[in-house]
């Protein structure tokens, strides 16, 4: 009986590592998702679009056509990039609240998730609020509570709101499960529910919740190392949306993390470049320019993100990333500096970390320790800001600390990236 099971065990070892050879061994295909990269840019126009927006020229008190042409400015904006969009579809919102009679908690709520894109959350949550007052459309509002309280870092609240819109039978609902259980740090009940969502959004043949539904699924597949998997998806959301530069981002960061290929990555991020104006891509394109030891493209990379956020106004939108861009180009104050607002704006464990990590970065380790210990130790499970921690931990000699969190952050080694497995190694 002990031999047999000793080689029940030799045999599952054996399955267990040819598993893990199989994984390692997936290729991405160029010729999977080279078509996608020829994709037209997103066209900023439409028919409707020009006819709702000519009877505002003609008549400011067409509400439908308000509320219409908001959400074409929206999806301009989700398929460009492009800021100026975003801030069109506000100033269409904020007329339909000023004039409408009936409704008008619905033009909140759109209104509101207009401010969550641009990081408004505490400008949401006043609009949330004031919706919740009109009962009407009670479930969508709790909804939307839920996302703000989580944005703002309002956990407990954020529950409550979560428990209030239980329903398994919801689309709605399950995505925000998974987010909830995600956030917890349990990345397997987190894929179960966005799963049983893609089969919601499946069976409801609904376009943009299957987009979301697959590109969010890839996401976690990618987090949990199902990186075939998590490719398969990406894919499946360019077929249904060819211009779709999030999936694309996820095919790049594919290339580059597990492929370890920086000139293929380049390659599928140049093309989305040239059809998106979203800054983070080139703070990607610098980051694969490092790994690469290519210094010309990194500072290149660099500079041109820096010159779309502040030329283009993306307000608090870049904030968190604005933190590491200053560290990265030691502009420690400024940092420093836009870390705290950052807290201010939404005081999370993330934002605390990143507050944190700007204070060591400038010499002040023991500040740097106090918030960490105090809003970030176990209220996160975010590999990189665990990686902050653990370089935080390490500065002030707690090495033990530093040893349990070096585990995790082994573990995650896809979803940091090349550059950063470098920085574990010499934690």
């Amino acid at each position: 009986m002990m031999k047999t099971n000793a080689y029940i065990s030799l045999f599952l070892a054996g399955l267990f590592c040819l598993c893990c050879a199989e994984e390692d061994q997936f290729k991405t295909k160029r010729e999977d998702y080279d078509q996608f990269l020829m994709a037209e840019p997103v066209k900023t126009t439409s028919k409707y679009f020009e006819l709702w927006d000519n009877k505002i020229m003609q008549d400011s008190v067409q509400l439908l056509s308000l509320g219409n042409v908001a959400g074409e400015y929206t999806r301009f904006f989700q398929g460009t990039g492009d800021i100026k969009h975003l801030k069109k579809a506000e100033q269409s919102l904020k007329k339909a609240v000023d004039i409408a009679a009936v409704g008008k908690a619905g033009y909140l709520r759109a209104l509101a998730r207009n401010y969550i894109s641009q990081h408004r959350f505490k400008e949401a949550l006043e609009l949330a609020s004031e919706a919740m007052k009109m009962r009407s459309g009670v479930n969508a509002t709790q909804s939307l509570l839920f996302d703000i309280h989580m944005e703002l870092g309002n956990y407990g609240q954020a529950q409550l709101y979560l428990d209030s819109i239980q329903n398994m039978s919801d689309f709605g609902y399950l995505i925000r499960v998974a987010k909830w259980n995600d956030h917890k740090g349990d990345l397997q009940t987190a894929i179960r529910f966005m799963e049983k969502a893609k089969e919601k959004a499946e069976s409801s043949n609904n376009r943009n919740l299957l987009l979301w539904s697959y590109t969010n699924l890839a996401d976690f597949y990618g987090h949990a190392g199902r990186i075939e998997e998590s490719y398969r998806f990406y894919l499946k959301a360019l077929h249904m949306d060819p211009q779709n530069a999030y999936a694309k981002k996820g095919i790049a960061w594919i290339v580059y993390s597990h492929e370890r290929n920086g000139h293929e990555a380049l390659r599928i991020l140049d093309s989305i470049i040239k059809r998106n104006k979203s800054p983070e891509y080139h703070l990607l394109k610098a980051e694969i320019a490092s790994y690469m030891n290519d210094e010309t493209l990194r500072m290149q990379s660099l500079d041109n993100y820096y010159k779309s956020v502040v030329r283009d106004g993306y307000g608090q939108m870049y904030n968190a990333y604005n933190v590491g861009f200053y560290l990265d180009v030691d502009a420690m104050d400024r940092a420093l500096q836009l870390a705290k607002e950052e807290v201010g704006n939404r005081p999370t464990p993330e934002t605390y970390a990143w507050l944190a990590y700007s204070l060591l970065k400038r010499g002040e380790k023991e500040r740097a320790l106090e918030l960490v210990e105090d809003y970030v130790d176990g209220q996160t499970f975010e590999p990189e800001i665990l990686f902050c921690v653990a370089e935080i931990y390490k500065a002030n000699g707690q090495t033990e600390k530093v040893k349990e969190i070096k585990k995790e952050l082994l573990g995650a080694v896809y979803e940091l990236g090349p550059v950063k497995e470098l920085g574990i190694a010499s934690l």
